[in-house]
C-alpha cells in the first residue's frame, strides 16, 4: 500500500480545535460494513448500539502535563515535549529550539536551571536531566500545560510558566484516566460522561480497562512512501488478568469485544499475536491484519496519511469488505458531507459486525 493510498481531502473547518459543549453531546457514526448500513446517531445513545453482554474496554492512562515552554541562558526560547521517564533523573523528550547541544541547561520558572541537554538522539529525540532531582511528574505538574495536539495552539506564557486555556485541563482527560504516562490523550474515550456509563450499566454492557501509555508517535507521520516500510513507534502498556478473565467469559456466552479506541484495539491485538500482558509494543495494524480480540471498535476520525487510518481500513477489511480502505474512505466522504468534526476533540465512529 501507497502513502498516497491513505490521502484524503479534508476541509479545514471540519478540523475540530475546540471540545464541545459537553463530552456526550459530539455526533456518532455507526456503520457495519458487511452491509454497508450506517447510522447518524448520539453519542449519548451508544448504548443503544450495543448489546447486553458486550465488553466495552477502555484505556485508563492519564495524560500528564508534558509541554514546558523553557528558555536558555541566552534567554532563547526552547520548547520540550517530555516522553517518558528513565528513571535516576533521566527522560527522554522532544526538544524544540536554536542551537542545542549537549550540556545546554533550559530555565523554567524564575530563572532556575531545572533540565539538562544530555544527548541528542537519532529519531530528534534528547536524553534529558533533571537538575534539582524533584521528579519528573512533579517538574511537569508544576511547569507544564497539556500536550494538546500540534495543531491546536493556543497554550500561553504566565511568569515562565505554560498555561493552559481552563477548558483543556478538564477536557484533554478522560473521566477514568488513572496512570500517569500518556503525553496524548486516547481520543475515542473523551466522549463519555457519566450517564453514558450508567446508560451502559442499566443495559447490561460491561466494561474492563487496560493501560497504553499513548506517545508523540500518535503525532508522527507515516515515514515512507511505501506503508508497510513504516518503523512504528513503541509505545507501554499493561493488560490485567481480570481484563483477560472477562475477554475470556465474553467470548464463552457469545458476546463481542469492543476496542474502546485504537490504543486499546494496539493492546488487544498484540496480546493476540505475543501473549505479552506487559511491556512495549510497536505493532503497526494495516490491511491485511487477522485480528484475534477485536470485535467492533469505537474511535475518532483520523488524519490523512496516518498509521490509525490504515488500522480501520484493516479492521473494515477484517468486518467483511474485499477493499478497506476504500470503504473508510467512502464514509469519511458521507462524514464529511454530514459536517462531523475530526481528528482528537472531534465526533466519532462505530465500526459494528
Amino acid at each position: 500500500m501507497k502513502l498516497t493510498d491513505l490521502d484524503f481531502t479534508l476541509p479545514e473547518r471540519l478540523i475540530a480545535k475546540h471540545p464541545t459543549s459537553k463530552r456526550a453531546a459530539s455526533r456518532l457514526l455507526v456503520t457495519q460494513p458487511d452491509s454497508g448500513v450506517t447510522h447518524h446517531a448520539k453519542f449519548r445513545r451508544l448504548a443503544d448500539h450495543l448489546k447486553a453482554g458486550d465488553l466495552l474496554i477502555l484505556n485508563d492512562t492519564k495524560v500528564v502535563p508534558a509541554r514546558l515552554l523553557a528558555k536558555k541562558e541566552t534567554g532563547g526560547p526552547a520548547e520540550v515535549l517530555w516522553l517518558e521517564d528513565l528513571g535516576d533523573g533521566l527522560a527522554h523528550g522532544m526538544v524544540g529550539g536554536r542551537r542545542l547541544r549537549p550540556g545546554t541547561p533550559l530555565f523554567l520558572g524564575e530563572g532556575v536551571a531545572r533540565i539538562e541537554l544530555v544527548e541528542r538522539k537519532s529519531d530528534g529525540q534528547w536524553l534529558m536531566r533533571d537538575l534539582q532531582s524533584t521528579g519528573w511528574l512533579e517538574l511537569l505538574a508544576e511547569f507544564g500545560a497539556a500536550p494538546l495536539p500540534p495543531y491546536i495552539r493556543r497554550m500561553r506564557r504566565t511568569a515562565g510558566e505554560a498555561v493552559d486555556v481552563e477548558s483543556d485541563i478538564e477536557r484533554y482527560q478522560t473521566i477514568w484516566a488513572k496512570h500517569d504516562g500518556a503525553v496524548a490523550a486516547p481520543t475515542a474515550s473523551l466522549h463519555f460522561d457519566d450517564k453514558v456509563i450508567s446508560s451502559l450499566n442499566v443495559n447490561g454492557i460491561e466494561r474492563a480497562t487496560l493501560t497504553l501509555h499513548v506517545g508523540a508517535g500518535t503525532f508522527l507521520p507515516i515515514s515512507s512512501d511505501e506503508v508497510g516500510e513504516h518503523n512504528m513507534h513503541s509505545e507501554r502498556f499493561e493488560l490485567p488478568d481480570e481484563t483477560i478473565v472477562a475477554m475470556k467469559k465474553t467470548r464463552e456466552r457469545g458476546g463481542r469485544i469492543i476496542a474502546g479506541g485504537t490504543t486499546v484495539c494496539r493492546v488487544l491485538e498484540a496480546y493476540g499475536a505475543t501473549g505479552a500482558q506487559s511491556g512495549e509494543t510497536d505493532i503497526f495494524i494495516q490491511p491485511g491484519h487477522k485480528f484475534i480480540w477485536t470485535d467492533a471498535l469505537l474511535t475518532n476520525f483520523h488524519t490523512p496519511k496516518s498509521t490509525l487510518l490504515a488500522l480501520v481500513a484493516a479492521f473494515a477489511q477484517h468486518l467483511g469488505v474485499d477493499d478497506g480502505l476504500e470503504y473508510v474512505k467512502t464514509l469519511y466522504g458521507e462524514a464529511i458531507a454530514e459536517r462531523y468534526r475530526f481528528y482528537s476533540y472531534g465526533d466519532s465512529s462505530l465500526w459494528l459486525p
